[in-house]
């Protein structure tokens, strides 16, 4: 069984935000194959998928953001997951708006839903997909920047980064991490930089 968690925090008022990409990128996954993930189990919002006749568990930690590692934990003991079973998905400030990466492990680089994770496993080796919303101008926190809508002109691009990111985990669960990031760490962004 695998695990593929969305990082974000529940309710409307952060629904269209930056921090919130990897719970759009699992309701992304879901719509596409027909999932419902709905079921509160593990702090979490979860659904069933089959992909390849394996069962893969689509999650939206109910937590907020900076508890995520509490749902992680929950999941990993309760359905005996191993770790490197676990592909998190998540907002990174590090990375241009709209580039994706993905990584076997490493640390959290200050995304504190990553350090929560980190802390609850004691354990490194999860597949990360990360999502670049780039940094913020420097006049504005990024804990502020994370936790605002995107722009007008990123939102129009949007959807086709969040298609991209959810056909990397597609990618990830057929080909494994390696082709994975093959194809998605070394993909230029349209018209963007590289």
């Amino acid at each position: 069984m695998k695990v593929v968690l969305g990082l974000g925090n529940p309710g409307n008022k952060y629904e269209q935000t930056r921090h919130n990409v990897g719970f759009m990128v699992v309701d992304r996954l879901a719509s596409e194959n027909r999932v419902v993930v709905r079921r509160r189990k593990y702090h979490s919002l979860v659904g069933d998928w089959q992909t390849d006749g394996e069962k893969v568990l689509l999650v939206k930690p109910q937590t907020y953001m900076n508890h995520s590692g509490d749902a992680a934990r929950r999941l990993c003991s309760d359905l005996g997951v191993e770790v490197k079973d676990l592909i998190v998905i998540y907002d990174e400030l590090d990375l241009p708006f709209g580039r994706i990466r993905i990584r076997q492990k490493g640390g959290a680089a200050g995304h504190q839903g990553v350090i929560s994770i980190l802390e609850a496993l004691g354990d490194q080796n999860f597949i990360r997909v990360r999502v670049g919303v780039g940094r913020p101008p420097q006049e504005i926190d990024p804990t502020d920047y994370v936790l605002e809508p995107f722009s007008p002109e990123e939102a129009i691009l949007l959807p086709d980064i969040v298609s991209r990111a959810a056909e990397a985990v597609e990618t990830l669960l057929e080909k494994g991490p390696h082709r994975a990031m093959e194809i998605f760490n070394r993909a230029r962004l349209e018209g963007g930089e590289s």
